[in-house]
């Protein structure tokens, strides 16, 4: 049985990658699905056709994540589209490497406005649009309490953000019967980190599950959150990173 029947969601990065996962599971899971994209609008429309063909509601919106004003204007539309929103899974997300000594000030500035303050600008956009039972939910990292090789401090920094955020969130929308979340991944086959690619290896040394995630195992993680099971989870960053930080 579909256990989001009924309900709502906005995904911010969805068209590739572990957001596309998490489109296509919660609109098998019945939800009506608004997702956003940067540049791959063929991919995007792609993935909308895909829903729509299979029974389901989809709706691509091309918007970047840093832009605070596009942001909101994104979130706005699908909900006059869809009458409402239930669920927003903040999926956007960059990746800059560099030492203290290299990152450039450019990619520390977009790696903030990317993986945490967008976070913050889409929940201000969603929660006019929310009732009772809501749920946010953020794609933060494992790394966000484990960072093992250099070059990560400003990324692990970003995600480490979310944890505080979501504990702050959780407390400010209690209330209001929204729950907030954060669902932090290990390392997971996505174009952004392939399992084939030269850091494999060294990455599932340091695991307990020595292999990659699959985005679809993001995604039934992320699908649990959002459901009715989940009411009682709030306030918690649920790791789902084959024992990387064991």
């Amino acid at each position: 049985m579909a256990t989001l029947t009924g309900k709502t969601a906005f995904v911010t990065g969805g068209a590739r990658g572990i957001g596309a996962a998490i489109v296509r599971r919660l609109a098998r899971e019945g939800a009506a699905v608004a997702f956003t994209y940067q540049s791959s609008a063929a991919g995007a429309n792609a993935l909308a056709a895909e829903v729509e063909a299979a029974g389901g509601r989809a709706l691509a919106l091309q918007a970047d994540a840093a832009d605070a004003a596009a942001l909101t204007r994104a979130i706005d539309g699908a909900a006059r589209q869809f009458g409402k929103l239930d669920i927003l899974v903040n999926n956007a997300g960059v990746l800059r490497l560099g030492s203290v000594e290299t990152l450039s000030l450019e990619d520390f500035d977009e790696t903030l406005a990317v993986n945490v303050r967008a976070v913050f600008v889409a929940a201000r956009a969603a929660l006019p649009h929310m009732g009772e039972g809501g749920r946010i939910i953020n794609i933060g990292s494992t790394n966000a309490e484990r960072m093992p090789f250099p070059g990560g401090s400003a990324y692990a920094m970003s995600k480490s953000a979310l944890l505080g955020l979501v504990q702050g969130m959780a407390r400010d929308l209690g209330p209001r019967g929204i729950t907030v979340n954060n669902i932090q991944p290990g390392p997971t086959n996505t174009d952004m980190n392939p399992e084939a690619g030269d850091f494999g290896a060294a990455l599932h040394s340091l695991m307990a599950l020595q292999r990659h995630a699959t985005p679809d195992e993001i995604a039934g993680m992320v699908a649990y959150v959002a459901g009715p099971e989940a009411g009682f989870v709030t306030g918690a960053s649920l790791m789902i990173d084959g024992g990387f930080s064991a």
